[in-house]
């Protein structure tokens, strides 16, 4: 029997591929003679190199860049054979390497991520992953921009500061400069976000207040951001303020499809193609996912509701093992043949968050010796 462990990670507990282990030590104390496969899943968001790393093997470059208020730190991104980089945003200009005393999205730049797209291009890449999530920034790619050769000036003609701000007092784009390596580059930005650039459901509204942005300052981001988007039109670039993930890290998704052609998709699909998923779950006779809580949002493109759709596009049946279920009536979990909680007992969440290896091991255990009761009753 061929089984396929593909889950996503469970937060602030398990790493996916400690997920697979948790579960593959389970099943194989009722078949120690199963074949396993292990393919460790995420969507995008922060952890995906690491992720693809394990699938698809590669090397890390460590580069020096800015943080989100441009000050010195060190980043990484993954680098595969097929010259193909994978960069997550959120290791230049995450909300994790800011306090929350330091959280001002009005100032807050993406310069970082544009010095680490910057060296994957020296690296000769022709394909750049980048994963969008995480960040602390709302500047549209205005500091990546920068960083990648880009000016930007206002009705005086002085070029602009950092910060999403500075975008309110945009006039003038000057694009000759930009990486000349970037048009001969294919982008994919994955993202889990459907918001456009600006407005009631845009970045500023949306995510401007988790960055440390007030009522009045998500209304003067909005509005920056809005001017960056007609001066960009004005300037003779695509207008792509209003296209699904646009809002995506701050408007990064923005600056992404306007000026580097970005193709924006689902976190979970850009990973899906890269580990060439399909073809793991086709050669599989049984495909065991997870993640840490199944829900609503697991059937809108998360990891766990995109491999059951393959699972059964593919006809296999297909286990989901998760922390918890909230939310859930059995017709919205038809996708899966079993979904299994794994909390074995009612618990403190710092103790069931340290007991996840544990509790999934015993379910996994549980599920493989019911399926060999079934299999010693036919």
């Amino acid at each position: 029997m061929k089984i396929l462990i593909a889950p996503d990670s469970f937060k602030e507990s398990l790493e996916a591929i400690e997920v697979c282990r948790a579960i593959q030590s389970g099943f194989n104390q009722v078949f120690p003679d199963a074949d396993y496969s292990l393919l460790p899943m995420a969507d995008g968001g922060e952890g995906t190199s690491a992720m693809l790393s394990y699938a698809l093997g590669g090397r890390w470059k460590n580069v020096d860049v800015n943080d989100p208020l441009m000050r010195p730190i060190t980043a990484k991104y993954l680098l595969l054979e097929n010259k193909t980089a994978v960069i997550e945003i959120a290791q230049a200009c995450g909300l994790h390497l800011l306090t929350n005393e330091e959280r001002n999205p009005l100032i807050a730049s993406s310069y970082g991520v544009g010095e680490l797209i910057a060296d994957a291009l020296s690296e000769g890449v022709k394909r750049i992953i980048i994963g969008l999530g995480g960040s602390a920034t709302n500047d549209a790619g205005l500091g990546m921009l920068m960083a990648l050769g880009m000016s930007f000036y206002d009705h005086d003609g002085k070029p602009l500061a950092q910060g999403g701000n500075e975008l309110a007092n945009l006039k003038q784009i000057d694009g000759s400069t930009l990486h000349p390596k970037l048009r001969d580059t294919v982008f994919e930005a994955a993202c889990d976000v459907t918001n456009p650039l600006c407005g009631e459901s845009g970045a500023s509204a949306i995510f401007g207040p988790q960055k440390g942005a007030n009522p009045q300052q998500v209304k003067l981001l909005d509005k920056a951001l809005n001017n960056f988007a007609m001066v960009s039109g004005q300037h003779g670039y695509q207008d792509c303020q209003n296209i699904s993930g646009a809002g995506a890290a701050g408007g990064l998704g923005f600056a992404l499809t306007t000026f580097c052609e970005a193709n924006l998709k689902s976190g979970f699909d850009t990973v899906a193609e890269a580990v060439s998923l399909e073809e793991h779950i086709a050669s599989a006779d049984l495909v065991i996912t997870g993640e840490g809580k199944l829900d609503a949002q697991t059937l809108m493109g998360k990891v766990a509701g995109g491999i059951s759709m393959m699972a059964k596009a593919n006809d296999k049946p297909i286990i989901a093992i998760c922390g918890s279920v909230d939310g859930l009536n059995p017709t919205q979990t038809t996708g899966f043949d079993v979904v299994m909680p794994s909390i074995q007992k009612l618990d403190t969440l710092d103790k069931v968050l340290n007991n996840a290896y544990e509790n999934i091991e015993t379910t996994a255990v549980n599920i493989a010796a019911a399926m060999k009761l079934g299999q010693v009753m036919k």
